[in-house]
């Protein structure tokens, strides 16, 4: 049942202690430790049996409800729950909690009202204000019309719990506690398997419902949701919650791969933590990452979304919280991803009916939001577990009231005639150039996706091909990251701004488009000048302006991405003037160069200062008849960097903080070159 996967979720693992030797209120506190909540529930009912008032005894029999997954038996209780060590502020703001999952909204507004004025605790205040705001919202959300159509599977449903249903090749998986005789303590449920059954959409064949091999679904541990990779051949479920003290911190995410016609043995995955519960996972629509819900310190509530990003040999890195944006002090659970790239959370910390209900993640201009489903879909049940099976139809979990079971599966159809999407991706090639200019494919390349803040989104390693592939959204930048061996890490920008296809414009449900780019990295040599563009100094003067300082921001992430370098930057004039006055001024350009990086920075040992004057033309200044030839001219003043040595690890230094901006004037140590000769025509404006 959904208790029961609750529970595996939150990690709540118990342990079987013998504990003859304690009263009886000890042994119901210590089964409140470890999780055996029917237990604190017996015990402290019959207290409440002579003491109806007791304030202890409806504490913990209000905590257990809640802890349990039964927040609606918990309402009385908690309405009368006290006593010392009791914090008033948790009890009023759960009880509200009770009253929204009893759909007693009125009530629950007057709790939260009390609450936000005579709380303790200032984090209370918020969340009791920000479940104020929840409840206005669903006043707002009922007036939305919806375009759902549900429908209990009813011959697929037990008496027992059904949930978190997954389609794959004519095959609907699911878990379920029907046929277990063994109970899970925690809740007084029996333990859940995963079965799977033959099934045309939501037309399913009941007479082929069976188990999955013992080797997946363990006696006395309960197994929970299960995903595919979209080409079915790798599998990632959980399991966990044994029961036994030993094995507490054992809620884990298991992989096992189809070879050979049969499932391998599962191995636990290395994005598993030790101290924190890895469940409901969910493989994006492209396969290459994986979502999944895990209580792991430095989260924001109870169970938050993940991500992590899949290898071509089943391994995991990258692991990277959604976000205050998406996860909450609550918990999060239960992501999915259609085919269309919406991503689907279960959460009972964003505004809803009271539990666990349904949200749709909307991203537009880089911005997200959270979307409640709304009524039928949610209710003030547990509702979560969805999977589309079609862009307009698929399946979800609830234990409503009116159900076959605890949990039971829903099917549901979508007529929004508004429902058309469009899928951008963004597909490129990696390069490099050879030193006749022409382009030679870089394999193996791994090439990153940042979005506008510079978060990685995702990552992918290039073939023989030097191909990559990402989702992307509509007016959004991005930047492009790549690296391999033998070469500079490069970034490439890319936005999407301009290239949406109108709505209005679309025939099918979902339509893909395809953008394209190039990503040229430069090869990691040592004596090789690369030109910076747009490197401009004012006439006869030394000071960083704004367009040069926008290009040499991006020499500073080069050199943030490569701190394995030391470069030289050198300047050059064109050949008015002296040479020595323009050896003298291209030198103060260059240092200029040099302390504008060190501001931001970067260690003074990676960096040489030269200045070349006129020395190094790579056009000429005048025409072969002794006019004068701009163009040439404006070709020969420029400013390069050229990598000195390679394996140098110098530590990034702290950007220097000062207010006089001396690093963008001339050193005043050296001649002002606004008392020189003003004949000198390096003014690149």
């Amino acid at each position: 049942m959904m208790r029961s996967y609750i529970n595996l979720t939150l990690g709540i693992a118990f342990a079987l202690l013998v504990m003859a030797s304690c009263s009886p209120e000890k042994k119901a506190l210590k089964n409140f430790k470890y999780g055996k909540f029917e237990d604190v529930i017996n015990y402290y009912q019959g207290v409440l049996n002579k003491q109806p008032n007791n304030g202890k005894a409806n504490y913990y029999i209000a905590e257990s409800y809640r802890q349990s997954n039964r927040i609606k038996e918990s309402e009385k209780f908690y309405s009368k729950a006290g006593g010392p060590g009791v914090n008033k502020d948790s009890v009023l703001f759960y009880l509200a909690k009770a009253q929204e999952a009893n759909g007693k909204y009125a009530e629950a507004k007057q709790t939260l009202e009390q609450l936000s004025s005579d709380a303790t605790i200032d984090n209370m205040r918020d969340r009791a204000n920000k479940e104020l705001a929840g409840l206005d919202y669903l006043e707002k959300l009922g007036e939305k019309k919806s375009y759902y159509r549900i429908k209990n599977l009813e011959a697929l449903n037990s008496n027992f719990s059904e949930y978190s249903p997954a389609y794959l090749n004519g095959e609907l998986y699911f878990t379920s506690s029907r046929s277990n005789e063994r109970i899970y303590a925690t809740t007084g449920t029996p333990y859940t398997d995963l079965y799977k059954a033959e099934s045309q959409g939501a037309n399913v064949d009941v007479t082929t419902i069976k188990p999955l091999p013992e080797f997946i679904n363990t006696p006395n541990v309960n197994v929970g949701t299960i995903t595919f990779s979209p080409d079915g051949k790798t599998m990632v479920f959980a399991k966990g919650n044994s029961g036994k003290r030993k094995g507490a911190n054992d809620v884990d995410l298991y992989l096992s791969r189809f070879r050979n016609g049969q499932w391998s043995e599962p191995t636990q995955i290395n994005i598993n933590q030790p101290d924190s519960w890895e469940s409901s996972p969910a493989f994006s629509a492209d396969g290459r990452t994986l979502y999944f819900a895990s209580n792991r310190k430095g989260g924001f509530g109870g169970l938050d979304i993940y991500t992590a990003q899949m290898d071509s040999r089943g391994r995991f890195s990258r692991v990277r919280n959604m976000g205050p944006d998406i996860n909450t002090s609550g918990n999060e659970m239960f992501p999915y991803v259609s085919e269309n790239g919406k991503l689907y959370i279960s959460s009972d910390g964003h505004p809803g009916y009271g539990m666990l209900d349904i949200y749709v993640i909307n991203r537009l201009n880089g911005k997200t939001s959270v979307e409640n489903l709304g009524q039928p879909v949610n209710s003030t049940g547990d509702d979560f577990g969805l999977f589309l099976f079609k862009p307009d139809r698929g399946f979800f979990t609830s234990n409503r009231e009116g159900g076959k079971g605890d949990d039971d599966i829903y099917t549901f159809i979508n007529d929004d005639p508004n429902l058309k999407v469009v899928n951008y991706y963004l597909q490129g090639i990696t390069y490099s150039l050879k030193k006749d200019s022409t382009r030679e494919i870089l394999p193996n390349t791994k090439v990153s996706i940042l979005d506008g803040r510079g978060d990685v989104m995702q990552d992918f390693t290039t073939g023989n091909d030097g191909k990559f592939l990402f989702r992307v959204f509509e007016n959004e930048d991005y930047t492009l990251l790549g690296e391999t061996d033998g070469y500079l890490v490069k970034r490439g920008k890319y936005s999407t701004s301009g290239k949406s296809i109108p709505p209005e414009s679309l025939k099918e449900l979902i339509t893909n488009i395809t953008l394209d780019t190039l990503l040229v990295l430069d090869r990691l040599e040592k004596n090789v000048a690369y030109r910076l563009k747009n490197i401009y100094f004012k006439f006869d003067k030394a000071d960083i302006e704004p367009e040069a300082a926008t290009e040499l921001d991006k020499l500073y992430e080069v050199l943030i991405d490569n701190p394995e370098i030391k470069i030289e930057l050198g300047s050059h004039t064109d050949s008015v003037d002296s040479e020595d006055y323009n050896q003298r001024l291209s030198q103060r350009r260059a240092q200029s160069t040099v302390n504008y990086l060190i501001k931001k920075g970067i260690a003074p040992a990676r960096l040489v200062a030269k200045g070349y004057g006129e020395s190094k033309p790579i056009a000429r200044n005048t025409n072969r008849d002794g006019t004068d030839n701009s163009e040439g001219r404006a070709r020969n003043r420029r400013t390069e960097f050229k990598i000195l040595e390679v394996g140098v690890r110098e530590e990034k230094k702290e950007p220097v903080d000062d207010d006089d901006d001396k690093y963008f004037k001339t050193d005043p140590n050296k001649t002002d070159p606004n008392k020189t000769d003003p004949k000198d025509g390096n003014d690149d404006h």
